[in-house]
């Protein structure tokens, strides 16, 4: 896993061991950012299950003025430290070890450009955080959330009624990238 661009490029990135997380796919992690690559300048970035930290970084290589990520594993968070000095982006960072309900709801006290939630897969939290997001305001007003999930189905149905657009559905082998913004 690897930084594809930015200030950045080409930096080796560390990743956890073991099954419980599973990092993007560079080539999906790429199509990301070409999608949102005029939207990342200046903006405030959360990664809010953050594993390694490579969204968030990359986000920041990118341009992005700060990033928030966030793991509740603390193994996760030693290796998102490890990722942020090799990468030199300490001061864009905010890197929280808790709870991504404890993080929504009484740690970001400012309006976010983008959000990426790449949750474990057979949870609900998805759409729990959307929730959160929503309920404390937290986005500016072009602000846009993105879901990686492997049952787009299953997420999709979860987003029914909650007061968010789903602006477009991308498929990656497995991987669905769901890109929302509020109504």
């Amino acid at each position: 896993m690897r930084i594809v661009a930015g200030k950045a490029r080409g930096t080796k990135l560390y990743t956890l061991e073991g099954q419980n997380t599973r990092p993007t796919l560079d080539r999906v992690k790429e199509s990301l950012f070409n999608i949102i690559q005029n939207e990342i300048q200046d903006s405030i970035f959360l990664d809010l299950f953050s594993g390694s930290g490579a969204i968030g970084l990359e986000a920041v290589s990118r341009g992005a003025k700060k990033a928030i990520l966030c793991d509740k594993s603390k193994e996760a968070c030693m290796v998102i430290k490890k990722n942020i000095e090799k990468t030199h982006a300490l001061e864009n960072i905010e890197l929280y070890q808790a709870d991504f309900k404890e993080v929504l709801t009484n740690r970001i006290h400012e309006k976010l450009d983008i959000i990426f939630l790449d949750p474990p897969y057979e949870t609900n939290f998805a759409s729990e955080a959307v929730k959160i997001v929503l309920e404390k305001d937290l986005l500016k007003e072009n602000a846009m959330m993105i879901i990686e999930t492997d049952d787009g189905d299953r997420v999709l149905k979860s987003l029914e009624n909650i007061n968010c657009e789903i602006k477009d559905i991308r498929k990656y082998g497995r991987a669905y990238l769901i890109f929302l913004k509020r109504i």
